[in-house]
This record gives C-alpha cells, sequence and structure tokens, in this order.
C-alpha cells in the first residue's frame, strides 16, 4: 500500500493470461410471468477485474452481452445494450456500483471510465445517454471517424493499435463487414478476444461480404501470434443443437448455446466465408449461420417465424400453459 491510501499498480502482464471463471448459467428469460422475473442485468465475474453482463431478454430479445475492464488508471467499458431508459435497463447505476466496489479494493484517485463500442448498431449502444454526465467519463461516438480517431487508427482497418487502461493494454484491431465502425479487441491479461457480433454462436450478418472475409483473415493471423483463452461475442442466438437457432425475437431460449467460442471456430467461421464467398444468401454451419449480403427474403422469413413464435407464445400464455 502506498502512503496516499492508493494501492500499488496492479501487474497485468505477470502470469498472463490468467485463470477466469465462464462457470455461469446465463439468464435467458422466463417462460411466462407466474415463473418469476430475472434480473434486469446478470452481472458476472470473470475474474476481479473482468466483468461480463448480459441485459436481461424480458427488457430486450436481443439480450446483449456488455463488457467491463479495469485496469489501473480507467476502466473500458464495452457496449451499452440495447435498451436506453434507465429504469428498464439500468446500466449506468450497475457500473458505478461495479466501479465504486472495485476502488474500494483498488483505490486511486481521478480514476476514468471509457464507454467504447464493438460497433455502433442500436442494440450496442442505446444506453450511451445514461453516461452523458458522468464525471471523469468518456463516452466514444459510434461513426468510423470517431472511432479511428479515438483509437488512433491510421491505417484503418489493416493495423492493430493498443490502447491502455493503466498497465492493462489492450489490442483494437479494426473489423467492418458487419459494420463500418466495428472493432475486435483482444486482452492480453485474460487472452479473450471480444469480437462483437463478426463472431458470436448465431446469425452473423455480413453486409459488406469483402470486408467480413478480410476482418476475419487479419482475426485468425491475429490469434497465430496470441495467446487466445476464449472468443467472446455479443450474442446467444443458436440452440444446443448443431445448426438449429432460435426464432428472431424469441424473450425465452431454454437450452441456448455457451457464449464463448474457441480460436478453432473462428477459424471455422472464415473457412466458411470464403466456402460460400460467391454465393449470396444463408447459409448454415454447426455453430454459427453465415448471411452473405442483404438476404432480403431471408430477413422476410425470419420475422415471420419470429412472429408466428410471437403469437403461439401469446396463446399459450392466454390459456395458462
Amino acid at each position: 500500500m502506498t502512503t496516499d491510501n492508493t494501492v500499488d499498480p496492479i501487474d497485468f502482464t505477470r502470469n498472463a493470461p490468467v485463470a477466469g471463471s465462464l462457470d455461469v448459467q446465463w439468464n435467458h428469460g422466463v417462460r411466462c410471468k407466474r415463473d418469476g422475473a430475472e434480473p434486469l442485468i446478470q452481472v458476472h465475474a470473470y475474474d476481479e477485474h473482468t466483468f461480463v453482463l448480459r441485459q436481461s431478454k424480458t427488457v430486450s430479445y436481443e439480450a446483449p452481452f456488455i463488457y467491463l475492464l479495469f485496469g489501473n488508471e480507467r476502466a473500458l467499458l464495452l457496449d451499452t445494450g440495447a435498451t436506453a431508459d434507465p429504469t428498464r435497463f439500468p446500466l449506468r447505476s450497475t457500473v458505478d456500483e461495479l466501479v465504486d466496489a472495485w476502488l474500494r479494493e483498488n483505490p486511486r484517485p481521478g480514476y476514468e471510465l471509457v464507454v467504447a463500442h464493438t460497433h455502433g448498431h442500436g442494440d450496442h449502444v442505446a444506453a450511451d445517454a445514461q453516461f452523458a454526465d458522468r464525471p471523469a467519463t468518456t463516452v466514444v461516438a459510434r461513426n468510423p471517424e470517431a472511432v479511428q480517431e479515438f483509437f488512433g487508427f491510421t491505417s484503418w482497418p489493416q493495423e492493430t493499435v493498443d490502447f491502455d487502461l493503466g498497465g492493462r493494454v489492450l489490442e483494437v484491431i479494426g473489423s467492418p463487414g458487419h459494420h463500418r465502425a466495428a472493432v475486435t479487441i483482444h486482452d492480453p491479461w485474460t487472452g479473450i478476444l471480444l469480437t462483437g457480433d463478426t463472431v458470436y454462436p448465431g446469425r452473423l450478418y455480413a453486409f459488406d461480404f469483402a470486408e467480413f472475409t478480410a476482418t476475419l483473415d487479419r482475426l485468425v493471423d491475429f490469434t497465430q501470434t496470441r495467446p487466445v483463452t476464449h472468443v467472446l461475442g455479443c450474442h446467444v442466438e443458436l440452440t444446443s443443437r448443431p445448426g438449429v437457432d432460435f426464432p428472431l425475437g424469441a424473450r425465452y431460449q431454454p437450452d441456448e448455446r455457451q457464449l464463448q467460442m474457441t480460436v478453432d471456430q473462428l477459424v471455422a467461421v472464415r473457412d466458411a466465408a470464403y466456402a460460400v464467398a460467391d454465393r449470396p444468401g444463408v447459409h448454415t454451419f454447426d455453430d454459427f449461420i453465415l448471411f452473405n449480403g442483404p438476404c432480403t427474403g431471408a430477413q422476410l422469413r425470419l420475422m415471420a417465424r419470429g412472429l408466428s413464435h410471437k403469437a403461439r407464445r401469446a396463446l399459450a400464455a392466454a390459456v395458462g400453459r
């Protein structure tokens, strides 16, 4: 302990990557109101400096995952979820509690928070405004120019840049394809690769397929020279059965696939993307579903399936099942 009531800096390089825990049953919605409620936000500690949050499917069917990483000088909140209203989605107060608890164990003055995003789609930026007036806080805008300027990209998206949380130096990789401002973040402390909506166990929408495959090449090449413990995206949309997804808009997902993926699965996504690059449309694989291009017809079928699912759920609730 130092004399000014701050603790000594944490060494985020020694013994990295550390062994964390993903031994967690993620909340996945409730079948009906009689089954009770679940927390609006589920919080899981991967380790004492790394937290994974999930928005409840009872609030938004997207149920995005959000990541909070602590360094010696600042914390990074990666994404702000799908709901703006703090009464329905109290992200700011949840994060404040986590930061306050961390600072009680690791006191230091002038601690900062950076709010950034894996990409700029609405289900990942909705609660940005909750942090607009928070002291010592920077909220990074969602557009590509702001993202590149903040992280210091000079050759987007080919280069990898460092972002220092204070001894915990993250590696930021430009990852367009799903979204023009998408980034992937590697955390050497945990070995986790945070891939946003580029790679996760679900429906992978590649709106610019050439950019998407180039991004996957960069990510696979990156993993060949770094220890990667887990590949963590922002959603779970697949059931435990190979290639079977939940209906679009489902607010109850029993028996869903685990969140974490492996480097081998990342390579499989890359290889699959190349295999279908000249075939626009939907392509189903065991661990993910690739959407090559807008896929308007498939999107309409997804929406129709989702509406049918919603109607069946409403009927079941009405008759008390």
